[in-house]
């Protein structure tokens, strides 16, 4: 399908992007590498009337070192080549998670902010422009209506950005630029559980860089998807702390891809801090999942078979963890 009429901008840079993005009279949509922005363009998702390409812009580029051991990675990095950056080579889990998404040659493309800020995905919305039509608007398109769970007021459009959890789970900060200043605030904080509005990015903004902290001890990711390479997950876990036997400090469980936003768990992380890594903590840990998580939406899937998978990746995280310090 053809795109959507639209003007296509190029900014030689940062500052000039900025300038245009408060100055837009229009809808205006930044686009690195596309992979996600054009195809949700031909399926009519959104028709912006202009494209603001940040791809080549050299201010978001790039991995360098930052004061107390932190790393600061360019939002406009590719993805391929983060995965293959030295810098990061004290960061497997999140290496791990880069290399999950999708197959080589979206990642040739893909960059981390585009990652980062993907729509949020729904199994009505993420369909043809006819099935659309047919079925009728949604909360997506302004109408106070939700195809996915009928009685909800804001839209449960699933985030589906591999790498949040990662990140978040390292205690990643990013930081959003507009013509007047900069702004930093974690990535936990970016997100937001409204499927529509789904960051705090805004329009005027863009994501610039994301801040690491030194690297935790031991981390692990898993993610569960239908065929590698080709499909968005059907649900990530990030686990990072310092394990030793079974004690474990500074414990963070980060869950993406079943809600709008990713979750940092708290009672599962709790019970393993009192309890340590046990059988019989890890155990009771994927059981206090499910609650923490509220409604399940079915995105392709069962609900049913979320909440199985939600407890089926805490535990095999929990005991990757353990197995990782043995």
């Amino acid at each position: 399908m053809h795109l959507p009429a639209h003007e296509f901008v190029k900014p030689a840079t940062l500052a000039e992007g900025l300038s245009l993005l408060q100055s837009a009279a229009g809808e205006i949509k930044p686009v690195a590498g596309g992979t996600d922005v054009i195809y949700n363009m031909r399926g009519r998702l959104f028709q912006p009337d202009v494209l603001l390409s940040v791809r080549e812009l050299p201010e978001l580029q790039g991995v360098r070192s930052a004061a107390g051991g932190r790393m600061r990675l360019g939002a406009g990095s590719r993805l391929t080549d983060l995965e293959r950056s030295p810098e990061l080579a004290a960061y497997p889990m999140l290496v791990r998670a880069l290399r999950s998404v999708a197959s080589r040659h979206v990642r040739n493309m893909a960059t981390l902010g585009g990652n980062l800020c993907l729509d949020t995905r729904c199994w009505y919305t993420n369909q043809t422009a006819e099935w659309r039509q047919a079925k009728g608007p949604c909360l997506k398109n302004g109408v106070n209506v939700c195809h996915a769970i009928q009685s909800s007021e804001v839209c449960v459009a699933l985030n589906a950005s591999d790498i949040a959890p990662a990140l978040i789970a390292h205690g990643a900060r990013v930081t959003l630029a507009c013509a007047d200043g900069e702004r930093e605030l974690l990535l936990a904080d970016f997100y937001t559980d409204d499927g529509v509005a789904h960051t705090l990015r805004r329009a005027d903004e863009l994501m610039v860089a994301v801040t690491l902290p030194p690297p935790p001890a031991d981390a692990v990711f898993v993610k569960e998807t239908a065929r590698k390479g080709n499909d968005f997950s059907y649900g990530v876990i990030a686990a990072a702390g310092e394990v030793a036997g079974e004690l474990v400090t500074g414990l963070t469980l980060v869950m993406g891809s079943l809600t709008t936003r990713p979750v940092s768990l708290v009672e599962p992380v709790r019970l393993i801090a009192t309890q340590g890594l046990t059988d019989t903590a890890i155990a009771a840990a994927a059981a206090a999942t499910r609650e923490e998580l509220g409604a399940l939406t079915n995105l392709y899937t069962p609900a049913a078979y979320k909440s199985t998978l939600a407890r089926a990746l805490v535990t095999e995280a929990l005991q990757r963890l353990r197995g990782a310090a043995a």
